[in-house]
């Protein structure tokens, strides 16, 4: 890892997000850290359309900039975007880009908007595009595995963050408490009300990780039998009918969350209300450790 910079008098930084998102939420506690390191810049966090509301109410960043998503398939509509994109950023005059994840796409963003300070890690290619560069460790041919929040932290650390907070950590909206709350009194969950809520998320993009659905149904009868529990579930909207599986192989009443028309922002806020969350590695693991909830993770 190189040497930490002096610190880069930078009144105007954008700060590029990670794609996926489990890892915009592992970015929290950098966020955190460079709101200490310069607490009278301008923050942009730079984050694709979708994972917005996940960082909404974030008190660390002035302002959520999003990366339009072009047309699957259309390769104009991207050189399009992407100048659109540079045009959108160069006309904020940003003095720092910090580049969270690896991508080439990101580092090049970043040059054509041409903001004039540009760090990440010197990876896929793209050192060319940057100003400053942090080297990753190496062992051989590869790469050191680095947990992924540190990774991201000594990019912090290397403009000069000590000793940071490393609690990752999400926000919700009162309104969106609020919703959340009465869609959980409509199926008999009270808020504050002193019955357990545990919440299953059954899915998660690679099968391979998926626990079986019957086995979320007989632990979703064990938490209501034993511990008088409401029992939620939940998932993606294409994951419906992994939803559904479950619930129908329960003996017990469940809650099909998906039938509510859930959405990213409310499901931090039923989240928040959960006494225990059972997921697959997948992104609702990092919101409910986030929001300081307890989770049990399934690896496959």
């Amino acid at each position: 890892m190189a040497e930490a910079l002096p610190t880069i008098d930078a009144k105007r930084i954008l700060i590029y997000m990670p794609t996926w998102l489990g890892d915009c939420v592992m970015a929290t506690p950098t966020l955190r850290a460079l709101r200490g390191l310069y607490p009278q810049a301008h923050l942009a966090a730079l984050v694709k359309a979708p994972m917005k509301p996940l960082l909404d109410g974030l008190p660390w960043v002035d302002r959520l900039v999003t990366i339009r998503s072009p047309r699957a398939g259309c390769q104009t509509n991207r050189r399009r975007g992407a100048c659109a994109l540079a045009a959108r950023l160069k006309s904020q005059r940003y003095d720092l880009a910090v580049l969270l994840p690896n991508s080439f796409r990101s580092a090049l963003n970043v040059y054509l908007a041409g903001i004039p300070r540009r760090l990440g890690y010197e990876r896929d290619w793209r050192g060319m595009f940057l100003t400053d560069q942090l080297k990753p460790l190496r062992r051989g041919l590869g790469f050191v595995p680095d947990p992924t929040l540190n990774y991201y932290m000594k990019i912090a650390e290397h403009l000069g963050v000590r000793d940071a907070d490393r609690t990752m950590k999400l926000f919700t909206r009162k309104a969106d408490d609020e919703r959340a709350c009465a869609l959980l009194e409509r199926v008999g969950y009270r808020c504050g009300g002193g019955r357990l809520l545990v919440l299953l998320n059954p899915g998660a993009n690679k099968i391979e990780k998926r626990w079986a659905p019957a086995k979320f149904a007989e632990l979703g009868d064990r938490c209501a039998k034993t511990l008088n529990a409401v029992v939620a579930v939940t998932g993606a909207p294409r994951e419906r009918e992994l939803v559904e599986a479950v619930i129908a192989q329960a003996k017990t009443p469940m809650v099909n969350l998906l039938q509510f028309g859930m959405n990213l922002r409310l499901l931090k806020s039923v989240i928040r209300q959960a006494g225990l969350v059972v997921t697959n590695d997948t992104g609702p693991r990092h919101i409910a450790a986030a929001m300081d909830v307890p989770v049990v993770t399934l690896f496959g």
